[in-house]
């Protein structure tokens, strides 16, 4: 994938005020290509993720993650562009489903950027791809020096209990990789409190500690099994604890 960006629109113009505007705030220079999407065999539509290069020299914790969509009406010689930033890679790739682009074509980052350090990350990633519009974005910063970090503070439409998700995206130069944690809070304020202070962890949400309690159940009950299998073992057998298999809880994602 070619990381510098072409809006491929030679012999087209702006078919209205708005598009025109979107199209003069970008300069090729600036923007680097994450991901993008090219309709076929006519190129009718573009969805792009990109970082725009520039945000960085402009008013410090803007979002600098660019998802642009051109829409292509060959027969009149006319497009139309429409852009919004984001602080983090899955909310661009989010917007960008929203407003047509096909999911599996626009999952995949390119190749030589930092990539993500572990599974959860993965997982809250595509939580956020997938999610529609289930998160509305209130609040959102980005910061290039220490700490590298990005988050973003969204309210939860489909959450029971503390409503208000942060989502914190934290970089680590050296390995060239990332991490991606969400956190529950009952309020915004609380939310931004937490930001400022970082003395406690991340506090998790509801749903993700019902999920822990269920793996340690199993994992409990899995030791209980293991342990009457050895009770059962006649007296005469003189077969060690050892020797006797104990179920373990899988680990890892299943292939």
């Amino acid at each position: 994938m070619n990381t510098e960006l072409d809006f491929r629109l030679d012999g087209l113009v702006p078919a209205d005020a708005d598009s025109e505007y979107a199209e003069q705030q970008f300069w090729s220079g600036d923007l680097t290509v994450l991901t993008e999407h090219h309709t076929a065999p006519h190129g009718s539509h573009s969805y792009v993720v990109a970082h725009d290069g520039s945000v960085t020299w402009g008013v410090p914790g803007e979002p600098q993650i660019a998802a642009i969509k051109v829409a292509r009406d060959l027969s009149l010689n006319t497009f139309t562009m429409e852009t919004t930033y984001h602080a983090t890679d899955p909310f661009a790739q989010n917007w960008l489903i929203e407003h047509g682009c096909p999911p599996e074509q626009i999952t995949e980052v390119g190749t030589g950027f930092s990539t993500p350090a572990d599974d959860l990350t993965v997982r809250i990633e595509a939580q956020i791809r997938e999610s529609g519009a289930r998160y509305e974005v209130i609040e959102s910063q980005t910061s290039d020096y220490d700490p590298c970090e990005a988050w973003t503070l969204t309210r939860d439409g489909e959450a029971v209990q503390a409503p208000i998700r942060l989502f914190l995206e934290e970089g680590d130069s050296n390995a060239h990789t990332y991490t991606l944690r969400e956190g529950a809070f009952a309020d915004e304020d609380t939310a931004l409190r937490w930001l400022d202070d970082r003395s406690t962890p991340l506090p998790q949400p509801p749903e993700h500690l019902g999920e822990a309690a269920a793996l340690r159940t199993r994992a409990a009950l899995a030791r209980s099994a293991g342990s009457s299998e050895i009770s059962k073992t006649a007296p005469g057998a003189h077969q060690s604890a050892a020797a006797v298999p104990v179920p373990r809880p899988v680990q890892g994602r299943l292939l």
